[in-house]
């Protein structure tokens, strides 16, 4: 019988900064809390340090840098390098390098460094504590991000940053406000510890827990719930379609507080080039799905209905055939309108008259979503 492969060496610096920090976390907490109690300032600062480093970590690293959705002032950019840095999870060259390599290779158990398919433990933080292959930074995807003299500045100093600002800053908070060690515990130690795992969640529960709406070709799924904690990066299935989207939570109502902050500060000029999948191109992911398990559904059905399938599946192929050629006419009709507004010769009601063509393919695809979900009512 063959050994098996030997585990990849540990990381101690990492193991130890986990562990030490969770532990802490654990016991100093309700300890100092029953003790001696946290003032309310302690609280307010720990929030604030709570969420800095959150929308750091989901609008600087991630959607900023990672997939430059949009673009940022400086003063955002110096806000995000300084609360990306205090929330521990390495530079952000390292970061965005990961998480690129992350969504070319969604899944793959050799090139994925948080593969969800190698088990919850791996993606959620086992993937940090050895020295994995697939791990192992790879600067080549991150050409425009080593162009960025602050990123540069911020890997090349990381480690004393690091240590500097989570001790310092909560230290500074604590001497201000006369509890050195209620700041250090709440805002310094649990503030880390819960900004660590609720980011790490994003690898592991998102894939794993929620719905599929929009593909079925990687395992990331849409979780209300997890959006809540995350500051909207819980509508997982929609990011790895559309990456390229500063929003996550597409829907007005979905929670997303990291796209209302983008969109915020876009407003006083502070962020622009906002960049947003087409609803239409949204439409037809979500109309795809549909047709993928209506046709899944009706295989499924008894063959002593054969009467009934046949009749629905004569529905599911005449909607199927209307959705194609909505998307071919508005396929044409998008390249009809860009190509008079390059030219810009069409007089103004011209233009307006294919814009509103366009918004109509786009309701008709709508109400065909709404058909749609009657039918797989029926096919339930």
């Amino acid at each position: 019988m063959s050994a098996a492969p030997a585990k990849p060496p540990l990381i101690w610096a990492n193991a130890l900064m986990f562990a030490l920090t969770f532990a802490a976390a654990v016991v100093l907490v309700p300890w100092y809390g029953l003790r001696y109690g946290f003032t309310g300032w302690d609280v307010g600062i720990f929030l604030f340090f709570l969420i800095g480093s959150g929308m750091a970590i989901t609008g600087g690293y991630h959607r900023l840098w990672a997939h430059r959705t949009y673009d940022a002032h400086l003063a955002v950019r110096i806000f995000y390098l300084i609360f990306g840095t205090m929330a521990l999870q390495n530079s952000a060259f390292v970061w965005c390098s990961g998480h690129r390599t992350h969504h070319l290779h969604v899944d793959d158990v050799d090139l994925d460094p948080y593969s969800a398919r190698r088990g919850f433990w791996f993606s959620h933080i086992g993937w940090m504590l050895r020295e994995y292959p697939s791990g192992v930074p790879d600067f080549s995807n991150i050409p425009d991000l080593k162009k960025d003299k602050l990123l540069a500045f911020q890997h090349r100093y990381y480690v004393p940053l690091a240590v500097g600002l989570n001790f310092g800053l909560p230290i500074l908070a604590g001497v201000v406000f006369h509890d050195l060690w209620g700041m250090l515990i709440l805002a310094g130690v649990l503030r880390l510890v819960w900004s660590h795992h609720v980011t790490f969640f994003i690898n592991s529960l998102a894939h794993m827990w929620g719905t599929r709406p929009y593909t079925e070709d990687n395992t990331a799924r849409d979780n209300p719930a997890l959006a809540v904690i995350t500051y909207g990066e819980g509508y997982h299935n929609f990011h790895h379609i559309f990456a390229h989207d500063y929003r996550n939570g597409v829907r007005w109502w979905q929670w997303d507080p990291t796209k209302w902050l983008i969109a915020s500060l876009a407003a006083v000029g502070l962020t622009r080039r906002l960049k947003r999948t087409p609803w239409f191109q949204i439409q037809r992911a979500l109309l795809a799905m549909q047709f993928k398990r209506a046709e899944t559904q009706l295989a499924r059905m008894p063959a002593a209905r054969h009467s009934h399938i046949e009749q629905l599946r004569a529905r599911v192929a005449h909607e199927y055939e209307t959705f194609l050629a909505a998307i071919a006419d508005w396929a044409r009709v998008k390249e009809q309108w860009l190509e008079e507004k390059r030219r810009a010769v069409l007089e103004q009601w011209q233009q307006s008259d294919l814009q509103n063509r366009l918004r109509d393919i786009e309701r008709a695809l709508s109400r065909q979503r709404r058909r749609m979900r009657l039918l797989h009512a029926q096919l339930a």
